[in-house]
């Protein structure tokens, strides 16, 4: 079993190893704005997880990705050099899906705010379907209540010699 309040350490260590490398020592022309935005490793420490966000475009993102592949070894060592653990681990990198997965909450909730406006569009101009408060208040008297006065029965369809 490993402790993972240790793994949990290791992991923002190693996120912060690799945002100072790429911003100090990576000096590689296609590596655009990249922005570590997580690391995570394995229960045994052997393989750690870095998620990154580019900005730009679609092309700058395959660049990046492409320097960061080019430079992992660079990264790794300076890891091992500055973690001091006995088994650097393998590093891995994963473009994070968090600005797409925005970008379709924000489309989400524009589409919510549309059909709401549409909603309350609509009732605008509306009345109520009867009466504006539909509930019995104490002390009012209502001229039907089938089942109680004798006029209709239980059930509330009343009799036929009525």
């Amino acid at each position: 079993m490993s402790d993972t309040a240790r793994a949990r350490k290791l992991a923002d260590r190693i996120r912060v190893v690799v945002a100072e490398t790429l911003q100090r020592r990576i000096k590689d022309p296609r590596l655009g704005y990249v922005t570590i935005t997580d690391t995570r490793i394995t229960g045994d420490l052997r393989e750690a997880t870095v998620f990154y966000t580019v900005f730009g475009d679609d092309e700058e993102r395959a660049a990046s990705a492409a320097a960061l592949e080019s430079a992992k070894g660079v990264l790794r060592s300076e890891v091992g050099r500055q973690t001091g653990v006995r088994f650097t681990p393998t590093l891995t990198f994963v473009p994070d899906a968090l600005p797409e997965n925005a970008r379709t909450i924000d489309d989400l909730l524009a589409k919510a705010r549309e059909a709401d406006a549409q909603v309350r569009e609509a009732s605008s101009g509306a009345s109520y379907a009867g009466e504006a408060d539909p509930y019995r208040k104490p002390g009012q008297e209502d001229d039907e209540e089938p089942g109680i006065d004798g006029k209709g029965s239980a059930d509330g369809k009343g009799s036929a010699d009525a």
